[in-house]
């Protein structure tokens, strides 16, 4: 099997199961994505212990990039600290944006974002979490759009 046929499968099963899907009760911060132009809304759910997110958390309704993608990010950084949250943040941006971007053994499962770059309408069904993410851990509640 193809590496780019195993990465479709892990979008693919993300997709259809995502992790970390669902309201997280009690959240220290929470913001809101929309991507007006696909239509892809989500609210991310982080609780933190101090400056490591000990649970994190997401809902809505988006397409199968979006909803991967959010699935993939909420496993990769869960028990992180925001400085490492901010690293891998920077790495998958360079790897959904900039085609000499190669993915790197630290990036893991989220590899499996490479192929979208091929796809610039969908970088930002990738993005959205990440930008969402990111609102909440500096915002603690906030609104986000890819426009």
């Amino acid at each position: 099997m193809e590496l780019q046929d195993l990465y479709r499968d892990l979008i693919l099963d993300h997709n259809r199961h995502p992790r970390n899907f669902g309201r997280l009760a009690d959240p220290a911060n929470h913001a809101q994505g929309h991507n007006p132009l696909c239509g892809d809304q989500l609210t991310v759910f982080v609780r933190l212990d101090g400056q490591t997110v000990s649970d994190i958390r997401f809902e809505g309704s988006g397409c199968a990039i979006s909803t991967a993608s959010a699935s993939l990010m909420t496993e990769a950084v869960k028990g992180r600290d925001r400085a490492a949250i901010g690293t891998l943040y920077d790495k998958v941006h360079d790897l959904l944006t900039r085609r000499d971007t190669q993915a790197d053994a630290s990036l893991g499962k989220l590899a499996a974002l490479s192929g979208v770059r091929e796809f610039p309408a969908r970088v930002k069904c990738a993005s959205l979490c990440w930008h969402t993410l990111n609102a909440a851990l500096s915002e603690g509640a906030a609104t986000v759009s890819t426009e």
